[in-house]
């Protein structure tokens, strides 16, 4: 039967509209987004602990929305940063450019157009974003109601009990389908972490017992020595004078300063006092008198010089009193003013880690070695969250900085260590940014000859992060002597840590013009950052690189450059925690710093 030539036609030209459409399809996914077909990107099963619902959110309360996309070639940023902190590699010691960064961690053009159509569809005009130099996160001011509305949830108000912070939360959020592939975190969302709520790793010793100076002890360590000279004295009172000594770096003169410098991130409105460091060095380190730092404000931090900051006078004091004459940096990073309850005044994000590394990232040079003495329980902060700023450290590894973490103070856990997933089961509580592979953390050791581990050393395994190759022989090694000890309360597979260690109790700190007590891995980190950074000088004094991400070099040909910690332990969660010995433990890591053998080592 002949085919009516109308139908043909017709059938012909569906057929061509449908493959055109097709084929427009294929080469557009644009045109195939759902906005309203959403899928759960992080949700909490209870309100975090210590904070309750307030209320909800006003819906025309305005707020800075920060969007982070996937990263393009993160897989070979990662590559590169271990072949460049890899003493075996040829790579070695080629870090990477603040421009080649940025190239791996660029988004692919297809995550811009997909998140800028989102937007657009909400009726934000993507121009009015602020980029990231990488262009990997996208910041825009949004209302509450339009916030809502793009990822499937509902903004409250939450309080923090102890700090009475108020904070803009939400349990969950979700995000369209045809966006999960592309965007890793949007924030804020279910971070409930403030500058007021993280955990600062130290704390004032009340009856600790102080000197007013170290004269005499100073004296004694002048000239030749070793571990044994090391006074009885500085099992009870840390000083300068104590450390060098200990970490053998009495007569190494930094030469390199006007290439190398130490920066020291400081949270919470904690301001390094000047005055302060002056009476601390007239009393701890007389040579060094006159010398000084640098502060940056990040994020509308501040520099209040009449109200010193117990961990920023700590952190500096130590920092200098290791290193001078190296410039330091403080980093004195705001939060946003607190919001109220009662008002609809505009804010920032106000979220810890993501405003200073996101502003160090800019930056074209940046400190070959940082400290930083805060953090959180690992299980509070959304994995989402946690992943992208431990990849931020991998990014400042990779252009040759030396990123140090105070391992915290409670041990393998605080409290009753229950998870919050739901099933409150006792599990020990590993510490983030501890817990990031990608930075070096610090665990705590009190006495000398010898010195043992401190019982507040933070140590253990994460739950977030799989245990990276670097670690896996030492880690191994551990597991097997433990046994069946501590079975079921940790992740065997994950990322192990402290890494290495330092004093940490003892510490003699001026504040407000008096000698006080402080002790706390707080004391550690910087510590062991003030003893990186002259070898960093050294380094750099012979041409050398800096010596960047260090767990690579540390595990392997760093190893005989430590004093390993054989005693002491680390209880928490109602057991008596892991126990250092031989070799790598989860209470003091590979052990202290020797100078002079990381010194040889290096060079």
């Amino acid at each position: 039967m002949p085919t009516d030539p109308y139908v043909a036609t017709t059938m012909f030209w569906s057929s061509a509209a449908l493959l055109a459409l097709v084929q427009l399809c294929v080469a557009n996914p644009l045109l195939l987004k759902r906005w309203d077909d959403f899928g759960v990107k992080h949700a909490w099963a209870e309100i975090p602990r210590g904070w309750e619902l307030h209320g909800p959110a006003p819906a025309d309360y305005t707020f800075d929305m920060r969007i982070g996309l996937k990263q393009d070639k993160f897989d070979e940023l990662v590559t590169s940063l271990y072949e460049v902190s890899d003493p075996a590699h040829e790579r070695y010691g080629q870090h990477l450019s603040k421009e080649e960064v940025a190239a791996l961690v660029a988004p692919h053009p297809d995550s811009v157009d997909l998140v800028e159509s989102w937007l657009s569809a909400h009726g934000l005009d993507p121009a009015s974003s602020q980029r990231s130099h990488a262009g990997d996160f996208v910041t825009i001011r949004v209302s509450v109601a339009q916030a809502e509305k793009m990822l499937g949830t509902q903004y409250n108000v939450y309080r923090h009990g102890k700090s009475d912070d108020y904070v803009i939360r939400t349990m969950n959020y979700s995000l369209p389908n045809v966006l999960h592939e592309h965007v890793t975190v949007v924030a804020p969302t279910t971070y409930f972490s403030t500058m007021k709520s993280m955990k600062a790793t130290s704390f004032v010793q009340e009856d600790g017992p102080t000197i007013e100076s170290d004269a005499d002890v100073a004296h004694l360590l002048k000239g030749p020595h070793s571990l044994a000279t090391v006074p009885t004295s500085c099992n009870t009172v840390i000083t300068p004078a104590c450390l060098r000594a200990l970490y053998n770096t009495t007569t190494y003169v930094p030469k390199a300063i006007a290439k190398n410098s130490l920066g020291v991130a400081g949270y919470l409105d904690e301001f390094a006092n000047r005055a302060d460091l002056q009476t601390f060095f007239s009393r701890f380190r007389t040579d060094a008198v006159g010398g000084t730092f640098t502060t940056v404000k990040v994020n509308g931090g501040g520099d209040d010089q009449t109200d010193p900051g117990v961990e920023a006078n700590l952190d500096i004091q130590y920092t200098e009193g290791i290193s001078f004459p190296t410039p330091n940096v403080y980093y004195s990073t705001g939060g946003s003013p607190p919001f109220n309850p009662d008002s609809n005044t505009p804010t920032n994000t106000n979220e810890p880690y993501l405003d200073w590394l996101n502003f160090i990232a800019s930056q074209t040079t940046i400190p070959q070695t940082f400290t930083t003495s805060y953090g959180d329980d690992e299980q509070t902060v959304p994995l989402d969250y946690a992943t992208t700023v431990c990849n931020l450290f991998a990014q400042l590894g990779a252009r040759g900085s030396s990123i140090m973490f105070s391992s915290g103070d409670d041990g393998v856990g605080a409290g009753d260590c229950l998870t919050n997933d739901g099933k409150n089961t006792k599990h020990f509580q590993p510490n983030f940014p501890a817990s990031c592979p990608f930075v070096t953390t610090v665990g705590g050791t009190i006495r000398v000859n010898p010195e043992v581990a401190v019982s507040f050393s933070g140590g253990g395994f994460s739950n977030y992060f799989a245990r990276p190759s670097y670690q896996s022989t030492a880690v191994s090694t551990f597991l097997t002597k433990l046994g069946s000890t501590n079975a079921g309360q940790f992740n065997t597979t994950g990322r192990a840590y402290p890494d290495v260690a330092a004093q940490g109790q003892g510490f003699q700190v001026v504040i407000g013009g008096r000698v006080g007590s402080v002790g706390g891995t707080s004391a550690s980190s910087p510590t062991f950052a003030g003893v990186i950074a002259l070898l960093n000088d050294f380094r750099l004094s012979q041409g050398k690189a800096s010596l960047g991400f260090l767990n690579p070099l540390i595990y392997s040909t760093g190893v005989p450059g430590f004093n390993d910690i054989t005693s002491g332990s680390n209880p928490g969660c109602g057991t008596n925690g892991f126990t250092a010995g031989a070799g790598w433990d989860p209470v003091t890591g590979l052990g202290t710093p020797d100078f002079g053998k990381l010194q040889a080592l290096i060079g």
